[in-house]
């Protein structure tokens, strides 16, 4: 049963050798239940003062609300950004089973 809010936390790291360690390192933790890596996608930004083009990895973390802060820190701490991008968004909605089994993967208890 679902006793938690659910939440997407989004990170870009600039190859998918770390983005595989900071998500296995997510999971293993139990602070993700899933860590989805989209490898090669372009990212256009605004970093002192000029225009970058950059090749990064997207982690796409499932998670709970709960769990954020913890989530966080551990992104920052194996990190390769001076500052990287680390946003959540919520989950409105979604298949009570799948959501069940993110709350099972992420309690420490289990």
């Amino acid at each position: 049963m679902r006793e938690d809010t659910y939440i997407i936390v989004f990170t870009n790291c600039a190859s998918a050798e770390k983005a595989a360690k900071i998500a296995t390192a997510l999971v293993a933790q139990k602070l993700a239940a899933c860590v989805n890596i989209v490898d090669s996608m372009n990212s256009v930004y605004l970093w002192q003062g000029k225009i970058e083009h950059s090749k990064e990895t997207l982690l796409m973390i499932k998670t709970r609300q709960a769990l954020y802060k913890s989530v966080q820190k551990a992104i920052q701490e194996m990190h390769e950004y001076e500052l990287p991008e680390i946003i959540a968004v919520p989950i409105e909605a979604g298949e009570t089973n799948y959501l069940n089994w993110v709350q099972s993967a992420t309690d420490k208890q289990n």
